[in-house]
Order: C-alpha cells, then structure tokens, then sequence
C-alpha cells in the first residue's frame, strides 16, 4: 500500500498596502497634518514625501475604489485612507450632497468609556493651549485614547462648514461613478 503524502495548502493572498505596512498610513503627519505655517521647509518636504509614498501605495490597491467609497459614504473614518485626507473626503461629501454619521454611531465602534469621557471643550482647549503637539501628544496630556483626540478635532472641524448649512442627511446614495469623479477634482488625487 502507498503512503499518502501530506496535502500542503496554499493561500495566495495580497494584502492592502495599509494592512501590509501600516505605519506608512498611520504616520501622525498624513493623520491630522499641521498648518503649513507651523512647518519648516525641511518638515513640509518630508510631509509630501510621506504622502506620496502612501498616495502611490493606495492608489495602486486592488482594494483602492472600494475603500473610497466606504470611505466617503459609509463611515466618517480618521486618517489618510484611499489616497485622501479627512479635510478631502469632507470635501467630496459637500460636493456630493451626503452626510455620515460618526463611527461611533454606528456598528463600527463606540465611544470610549473606559476612563471616563473627556469633554470636548477640554479637548478644543488643551488643543489651543498646545497647537503643535500631535493627537499622540495630547492624548497623553489628556490621559484619553488618540481616537478620541482625533473624534473631538474632526467634530470640532465639522462644526464649523464652509459655505453654510449642512448636507442633507437623507439623500440617496452617489454612485461608486459619482465618487470616483469628485476624487478625481481634487488636486491630491494627482499625487504620486
């Protein structure tokens, strides 16, 4: 009788550039950039070095449309995701005419209660009293999660829309074609 060889399975998966290496996607300065002005020339070089590798990156993904489109019209996430910031993606909400809610309200997470809220005048405040620390930075102060640093920035960012009123809640969703299209108007998308 014949023994049997050992079956040997292979999986051939490709992984997101993010999920591959993801301190490139989660570098503090593509997260929540600082003014330009608080940037030395040096620093602002570096910055658009790190962002071009990460655009390159993204935009090569097998995954690239799909996450943009989650991205924009699923879930308000943080960070640099599908070769654009959170400053971009609010952009092509108000061009598109759509509004998400938070990620903490809906399946994808919710806020933090472990120590306690943090309140978000404290946050805005320890933010004006330190403006070039990175989120890291006053989560630290703050004793709070860098998530939650970065929830209470982007509410406070939110609040204050440019152009007036808000989009409304309830409109249809744009198309996977529609969004692609506002990407492709932002002068970033070009980047690499």
């Amino acid at each position: 009788m014949r023994e049997r060889e050992p079956m040997t399975i292979v999986i051939d998966t490709v992984l997101p550039p993010c999920a591959d290496d993801p301190t490139t996607f989660l570098d503090e300065y593509l997260q929540a950039p600082p003014p330009r002005s608080a940037l030395t020339a040096a620093d602002r070089r570096l910055v658009e070095a790190k962002r071009a590798t990460a655009h390159r990156q993204c935009a090569g993904c097998p995954v690239f449309v799909d996450c943009l489109y989650r991205a924009v019209v699923e879930v308000d996430v943080a960070g640099y995701v599908a070769c654009t910031t959170e400053a971009e993606r609010r952009s092509i909400r108000r061009d598109l005419g759509i509004r998400v809610h938070d990620a903490d309200d809906t399946a994808y997470g919710a806020r933090r209660v472990g120590g306690g809220p943090v309140s978000h005048e404290v946050v805005l405040t320890v933010r004006h009293a330190y403006p070039k620390d990175t989120c890291q930075q006053l989560a630290e102060r703050l004793g709070c999660s860098t998530s939650t640093v970065k929830r209470h920035l982007r509410k406070a960012r939110e609040d204050v829309l440019v152009g007036g009123s808000e989009p409304d809640e309830h409109s249809d969703r744009p198309t996977i074609d529609a969004v692609l299209d506002a990407f492709d108007e932002l002068s970033s998308s070009r980047v690499a």
